[in-house]
């Protein structure tokens, strides 16, 4: 493994381009559009779920609203576009600043809150929102939901077929990593970090807590919001059952199987809780049970996940070194 990661770190920008190009070129090799489509949605949940590893694997706060952010950007996208006829382009900006501002409301009352607290506030704000798109009729067309939304146009091409909207996916998933990757090589990513692995260690440091948790918030609530403009006219129709419980604890699946505080964790999660979504798919809501005992197996043996960083906090790496240390102590 550490021969693995040594050659990545040195051929790391290579290695990154190599994939870039076998990405871009799969959808002129794979001509079965019930392949790409499937591509599309291991892309489109890597990128959600991303923005919640932002969130619960960077900063150490444990959200369960994500679907309630994603919920905001699809609205915005499709009522915009719909009945203004707002091109979809800008969408993705305009609906990632909502989720951002309903992110920065959520996150005010629980910036006191940790764990349980924590995520029962969040679960409560995503239900919250589900039920005004589900009541709030003249603009989300309530129980109904939003049909035909417009696809999105590409100097005069409509971008309705999946080989199309393929590269939109890649785009974001792509502009996502590379955004995150110089966010948590900065100060605030830093931050972020030692708030996450000893709270009261880094702002007796001078590190500004609340504020960072805040900035949090809003960046995993920002490309929520993106994502779920993309997903709306993908799927061209939405309603507010596709944003329940359910669909947030998917995407926390895919970030704790993949591994929490990596880049490539929640991109292996989204692969591998798809791929089971497909293949269990005869199971139907059973299929939810096999979820629920892979996170466990997963907490219980590998709990950074499958390729996530096994000194973190988040693996108990904080534990395990107080317990070196006891045991050095008791030696003595």
């Amino acid at each position: 493994m550490a021969k693995v990661k040594e050659f990545y770190a040195k051929y790391k920008v290579f290695i990154l381009i190599a994939l870039t190009i076998v990405m871009a070129i799969l959808p002129l090799v794979i001509k079965k559009t019930l392949y790409i489509r499937y591509l599309c949605n291991i892309m489109m949940y890597a990128t959600l779920a991303g923005s919640l590893n932002a969130i619960n694997g960077y900063s150490g706060q444990f959200c369960l609203g994500q679907a309630g952010f994603f919920a905001i950007g699809a609205y915005t996208g499709a009522a915009l576009s719909k009945n203004f006829g707002i091109s979809f382009w800008p969408l993705l900006i305009i609906g990632g600043i909502a989720a951002m501002i309903v992110g920065f409301i959520v996150s005010l009352p629980t910036l006191r809150l940790s764990g349980i607290y924590l995520s029962i506030v969040t679960l409560g704000a995503s239900e919250i929102i589900r039920i005004i798109a589900q009541t709030w009729t003249p603009v989300t067309g309530g129980s109904l939901g939003i049909k035909q939304i417009p696809y999105p146009n590409f100097f005069g091409l409509d971008m309705f077929k999946p080989q199309y909207y393929y590269y939109i996916f890649l785009a974001l998933l792509v502009l996502f990593l590379f955004v995150t990757n110089r966010v948590l090589n900065s100060r605030v990513g830093r931050a972020w970090t030692s708030i996450r692995e000893d709270q009261i260690a880094s702002k007796s440091l001078g590190v500004e807590t609340s504020f960072y948790k805040s900035t949090n918030f809003m960046y995993g609530a920002f490309w929520a919001g993106v994502i779920g403009v993309a997903y709306a006219p993908f799927v061209n129709y939405i309603e507010a059952s596709q944003f329940t419980t359910d669909a947030g604890f998917n995407v926390l699946a895919m970030v704790v199987l993949g591994g929490q505080g990596t880049l490539a964790g929640p991109i292996l999660g989204a692969t591998v809780v798809t791929v089971l979504t497909e293949a269990l798919r005869f199971l139907e809501s059973w299929r939810y049970v096999i979820y629920a005992l892979l996170i466990i197996g997963m907490m219980w043996v590998r709990p950074q996940g499958l390729i996530g960083a096994s000194n973190s906090m988040l693996a108990g790496g904080k534990i395990k070194v107080k317990e070196e240390k006891k045991k050095g102590g008791d030696a003595k």
